[in-house]
C-alpha cells in the first residue's frame, strides 16, 4: 500500500481541520457579525435596520454608532434618574430565561441519567431499540408535541379528566400556563438530548473498574458516586450544554405553554424584532445572550484545559 506523500498528507490534514472552522465562520462568526452590526444601527425613525453606519453629509466621514440599543437592556428611569441595572422587562427576561435553562437542564439530567445508565447496561441486541425509542418524538414535528402537552394539561385535559374519575381530586388543577406547565413541556423536548451524550459516555465505561470498587468492599450506591458518577462527567457536560444553551432562548414553548408572566428572551426578542419593528434592540439583546452563554463556557473550558495541563505535568 503506497503511502501518501508529506505535501499531499498535510494538505488532507488541513482540509479536515479547516472544514469545521469553515462552519463556524459561515454559520457562526458571520451571522454574530451582522447581529453586532445591526445592533448598533441608528434607524432614526426609519425602518432599515442596515441604515449606513458611515456619514459625509458635513464634508467629512462621521462613524455613526447608537450604543443605547445596549443601555436600555440594562437602564430603566426611576424619577427621571437613568438608573444602572435597573428593574428592566429585558432583565427580567434574561433572569427567567436563565431560571428556566437551569431547572430544565437540572430536571433532564435527573430524568436522563438513569434511562442513559439502563440503556448503557442493558443487552447489546436491545440497545438499538431503546435507543430508537429516544429518538422516536424526533420524527414527530415539534410543534404538534408541545401543543400535545396542551390537551394533556389543560384544566378539562387528559391528565385532569383522570384525577377526577380516580376520585383523587374534587376539581381541576391549573396546570397550563404556569411553571409546571414550563418545565414540564421543555424537560420533555430536550431529554433526548441528555440522555444521548450520557449513553454515549456510559456505553464506554469499564465495568471492570465497579467490579474492582465491590471487591474493595465499596457498597453499589458508592460504587456509583465513586467510579461511575466521575467517569461520566464528561456526557454530563455535553449534555448539559446541549440542554442548557437552547432552552436560554427558547420561544414556541413559552408561548404556547407559558402564561402572561413566563415571558422569556427569546418572546421579548421576537415581540422587539416583529411587533415594535426595532430590530437594533433585538440584534442587541440577541448578542447580549449570546455573550452570556460563551463568556462563562470560554472560562471554564479555560480552567478546565489549565487543569488538565497541570495534571499531566504532575504525572510527567
Amino acid at each position: 500500500m503506497k503511502t501518501p506523500s508529506w505535501p499531499s498528507w498535510r494538505l488532507g490534514r488541513r482540509f479536515v481541520i479547516g472544514v469545521p472552522y469553515l462552519w463556524l465562520i459561515v454559520f457562526f462568526v458571520l451571522p454574530f457579525l451582522i447581529l453586532l452590526r445591526i445592533s448598533v444601527t441608528d434607524m432614526a425613525g426609519g425602518v432599515d435596520p442596515f441604515a449606513p453606519l458611515l456619514d459625509s453629509a458635513s464634508g467629512a466621514w462621521r462613524l455613526i454608532l447608537k450604543y443605547d440599543n445596549y443601555g436600555s437592556i440594562f437602564r430603566t428611569a426611576q424619577e427621571g434618574v437613568s438608573a444602572l441595572w435597573g428593574d428592566t422587562i429585558y432583565m427580567d427576561a434574561y433572569l427567567l430565561s436563565l431560571k428556566y435553562a437551569f431547572f430544565t437542564t437540572l430536571l433532564c439530567l435527573v430524568i436522563g441519567y438513569p434511562f442513559a445508565y439502563f440503556i448503557a447496561r442493558s443487552r447489546p441486541a436491545i440497545r438499538p431499540a431503546l435507543l430508537m425509542l429516544v429518538m422516536l418524538p424526533f420524527w414527530t414535528s415539534f410543534l404538534l408535541r408541545v401543543y400535545a402537552w396542551k390537551g394533556i394539561l389543560a384544566d378539562q385535559g387528559v391528565l385532569n379528566n383522570l384525577l377526577l374519575a380516580l376520585g383523587l381530586i374534587q376539581e381541576p388543577i391549573a396546570m397550563l400556563y404556569t411553571d409546571v406547565s414550563m418545565l414540564v413541556g421543555m424537560t420533555y423536548v430536550y431529554c433526548p438530548f441528555m440522555i444521548l451524550p450520557l449513553y454515549a459516555n456510559l456505553v464506554k465505561m469499564d465495568v471492570r473498574l465497579l467490579e474492582a470498587a465491590h471487591d474493595l468492599g465499596a457498597s453499589p450506591w458508592k460504587a456509583f458516586w465513586l467510579v461511575t458518577v466521575p467517569l461520566s462527567r464528561s456526557g454530563i457536560i455535553a449534555g448539559a450544554m446541549l440542554v442548557f444553551i437552547p432552552s436560554v432562548g427558547e420561544f414556541v414553548i413559552p408561548s404556547l405553554l407559558g402564561g402572561a408572566e413566563n415571558i422569556m428572551i427569546g418572546r421579548v426578542v421576537w415581540d422587539e424584532m416583529f411587533s415594535s419593528n426595532n430590530w437594533p434592540r433585538a440584534a442587541a439583546l440577541s448578542v447580549v445572550m449570546i455573550l452570556l452563554i460563551l463568556v462563562p463556557l470560554a472560562f471554564y473550558y479555560r480552567s478546565s484545559s489549565d487543569r488538565g495541563g497541570r495534571s499531566g505535568d504532575r504525572e510527567s
